[in-house]
């Protein structure tokens, strides 16, 4: 069990929806611990992947296995949302498919140090690029209490958002918050569950602080902009989401790519020079897959993932 919190969530499926082949190009835009981007390679010996990660501890352990893949493995150390300045950087126009797990990967989870978890006492970090950006401590001691409430309830979907927030403006008031410990006991002081609840009340919280600390919606919508234009036609786009509110983006996104046109009324003729919104995907399937129940034991990360998938159609 102990390695379960590093196996790729649906790995077989995602492979099924990306059906690697020679001689194509992927990108892997989240690298990790290479669970994707190793089973691609692995899958045909002749394909190429380009693995994307902004953390530089997925490429010290790309570094380890990498060299079983020289010639067929590229990495670039950017966010998945910067995917056509990566591409282009590597003279790279099109691809044939692209894969994205998103979220934070166990081993950011599992490295204390980090300050994702609340199951360690370590600084309140959470930046996906330790080298880049403001940290959640730089939030919780400086944002504004309602700009903070606000924060905790759209990207934690937190309820007691505004009661969190008063708590975290009267504790900084009287001494700095810098662990994920103050954080937590901070929050667990307000927000109280059922013992029977398996969810700790800062998990909410710690999401919200998280996603607005590496805009991870943001990068998310801009890495979807992009794959519209990189991926070539008949190429592959898979994306593997854990929270309502990146499956949400990844669905209207795709539900309206392969969302027909509206026909014009007969009664008001179009104008010939009025926009076509012309279809760029075909979903693979209408639904997202679920982890198996058989997943769900042996990794208790996947019980909220959802695979969506799509297939890039022909400019008309």
């Amino acid at each position: 069990m102990a390695d379960a919190p590093h196996i790729p969530v649906m790995l077989n499926e995602v492979l099924a929806a990306l059906k690697p082949a020679a001689d194509e190009v992927y990108v892997d835009g989240t690298l990790g611990a290479g669970g994707y981007t190793r089973a691609i390679l692995d899958a045909d010996k002749n394909c190429k992947v380009i693995a994307i990660d902004r953390d530089q501890t997925a490429h010290d352990m790309a570094a380890r296995w990498g060299n079983d893949y020289a010639g067929r493995l590229t990495l670039v150390k950017n966010s998945f949302g910067n995917l056509e300045d990566a591409l282009s950087a590597l003279t790279v126009e099109s691809v044939d498919g692209i894969v994205l797990d998103l979220g934070v990967s166990s081993m950011q989870f599992d490295e204390g140090e980090r300050g994702f978890s609340f199951r360690f006492d370590a600084p309140l970090d959470m930046r996906m690029d330790r080298n880049a950006g403001e940290t959640a401590a730089d939030i919780v001691n400086h944002m504004g209490e309602e700009p903070l409430a606000n924060l905790i309830y759209l990207y934690g979907e937190e309820r007691k958002s505004r009661h969190i927030a008063s708590a975290i403006v009267k504790a900084r008031a009287i001494a700095k918050i810098t662990t994920t410990k103050q954080l937590a006991d901070i929050v667990r002081s307000v927000v109280h569950v059922s013992p029977r609840d398996k969810i700790d009340p800062s998990t909410r919280t710690f999401q919200a602080l998280r996603i607005a600390v590496n805009d991870e919606l943001g990068e998310l919508e801009s890495v979807l902009a992009a794959a519209e234009r990189v991926l070539k036609t008949g190429g592959r786009l898979v994306v593997v989401t854990f929270h309502s509110l990146e499956d949400r983006i990844v669905k209207n996104f795709l539900t309206e790519k392969a969302r027909p046109a509206p026909s014009p009324s007969r009664h008001v003729p179009m104008a010939l020079d009025a926009p076509q919104n012309r279809l760029s995907f075909s979903l693979i399937t209408k639904k997202p897959v679920l982890p198996t129940e058989t997943e769900m034991k042996i990794n208790p990360r996947s019980r909220s993932a959802k695979l969506r998938g799509a297939i890039r159609l022909g400019d008309v």
